[in-house]
């Protein structure tokens, strides 16, 4: 019979925001749930194990580095497994070494796409880890915790007294419906604690999930470490079922769907969206899609199955940058898309990069005005960030200046400057000009204002914040203006 063990799994706070400030507001403005921890913690549950969830960045949790430390070790678990980013990796091990001397018997494990990159190197250069998982966790780790010998199980980096042995790959999970839907209810301040990205959504409370796993596509900037290339999903029965769970059980009014590809397999969105809109779930929900995966009839049917907005990834306006770094995407079929989505009546929001391997002032300059001349109803502009699985990675520091700082990388600092960029502090002004310059624009203002009461829970979050908000308003004050 196998051994029910005492499990705690950790999502560490990590860097969250800008080099420098005093306090990490990011959570203020969208504090998302743990996604990975989640689902593995459900299927460990699922094996009869004993499971708790400290999510450092949750609604309850202390800033106090230490007092996370205790209450960690006060669970007394046999072992504490880390679910790490790149950015947030330092802070998993700085914890785990904490832990290791207060409860010197407790097994460490980290994984997350940091680890799924580097592998064996962190388990050499970071002695408080005992294991590391590389790709997905939930088979893996409920392996290890079960007392399978570590040989024999695929996925897993061990020591074998000074070796680093990492086992041969782990298979991808074939049918995502074998998955329990996440634990939420291990997660202390779920839901009303946990906040969307302020004004998307017009509904509270709300949360996220995620659908599929992989892309069909490799972006230049993008690391598939864990998920791979390929694309699996959730059918669309389970994704209704998981709606109404979500809505019945906790009370939740609006989803983010988190798919890279959401609208990939257009026969499965097209039964879901059929579902909703023939037996409805008191939810609406926001997702993101491709161009070219996004016909008029399917983005109707989004529409009337609850939909309130569309993301997509847009990057920049240089076709050169887009040839380089997002392959097949046009900015004519950006503007199609984006026009074609309105006009089904669903709100667009584009997603953006600034500073590319190949970024020159010019064509941050363009990629502004097209921004501009979309009138889209949202945006969001990442600041590029390098990480080592991503395609680019072997060939960054040809390209620029990099400043491998794991801590900054989180796609809020420059940690990488262009070659033809003068430096980073042109990358940080030409990125604060255009912020305020969107969220300044008459047009944008005059579509805002006419939603505002729909988004009266977001306003009321901001007065609740208002310090936070104010602080964050600081950052994004350029010093000139677009000429």
């Amino acid at each position: 019979m196998m051994k029910k063990r005492r499990i705690i799994l950790v999502h560490p706070r990590g860097s969250n925001w800008l080099k420098g400030s005093k306090k990490d507001i990011v959570a203020s403005a969208n504090r998302m749930i743990p996604h990975g921890i989640l689902s593995i913690a459900s299927w460990l549950l699922q094996e009869g194990h004993e499971v708790f969830i400290h999510d450092c960045l949750g609604p309850y949790a202390s800033l106090d580095f230490q007092t996370n430390i205790h209450q960690i070790a006060a669970y007394k678990g046999d072992f504490i497994g880390f679910s790490a980013t790149t950015s947030s990796f330092p802070d998993a091990a700085r914890m785990a070494a904490a832990i290791k001397m207060v409860s010197p018997e407790v097994i460490t494990v980290c994984g997350g796409v940091h680890c799924s990159s580097l592998g064996g190197s962190l388990l050499r250069d970071y002695a408080a880890f005992d294991f590391i998982v590389k790709g997905e966790g939930e088979i893996t780790f409920a392996e290890l915790v079960s007392g399978k010998n570590p040989a024999d199980i695929k996925g897993l980096v061990w020591r074998n007294g000074k070796e680093i042995v990492e086992n041969g790959v782990r298979e991808l999970i074939p049918d995502l419906d074998i998955l329990p839907f996440p634990a939420y209810e291990k997660l202390k301040g779920f839901p009303k604690g946990y906040n969307l990205p302020l004004f998307s959504y017009a509904k509270f409370p709300g949360t996220s999930m995620v659908t599929s796993r992989g892309c069909l596509f490799q972006c230049s900037y993008c690391d598939r470490s864990v998920f791979k290339k390929g694309f699996r999903y959730n059918t669309a029965q389970y994704i209704y079922n998981h709606l109404k769970y979500l809505n019945h059980d906790f009370g939740i009014h609006h989803v983010n769907i988190y798919d890279d590809l959401f609208t990939t397999d257009e026969e499965r969105i097209v039964e879901l969206c059929e579902m909703l809109t023939k037996n409805p779930i008191d939810i609406q929900f926001n997702c993101a899609l491709r161009v070219g995966f996004a016909p008029d009839k399917l983005l109707k049917m989004l529409k009337s199955a609850g939909c309130l907005m569309v993301s997509l990834g847009i990057e920049s306006a240089d076709p050169e940058l887009l040839k380089k770094h997002k392959a097949g995407v046009t900015v004519e079929a950006i503007q199609d898309t984006i026009a074609r989505i309105q006009a089904a009546g669903l709100r667009a929001k584009g997603l953006f990069m600034m500073g590319l391997p190949g970024e020159t002032e010019e064509s941050i300059r363009w990629t502004s005005d097209f921004v501009m001349s979309l009138g889209l109803d949202d945006m969001n502009m990442a600041k590029f960030t390098p990480f080592p699985g991503a395609p680019l990675w072997k060939t960054i520091r040809e390209e620029g200046a990099l400043e491998e700082d794991w801590e900054q990388m989180n796609c809020l600092n420059f940690v990488f400057v262009p070659k033809s960029i003068g430096s980073k502090e042109i990358l940080d002004e030409l990125y604060n000009e255009h912020v305020k310059r969107f969220y300044t624009d008459r047009v944008w203002l005059r579509k805002f204002s006419k939603r505002i009461w729909q988004h009266r829970h977001s306003i009321w979050h901001i007065v609740k914040n208002l310090p936070d908000f104010w602080a964050a308003k600081k950052q994004f004050e350029p010093n000139k203006k677009f000429s």
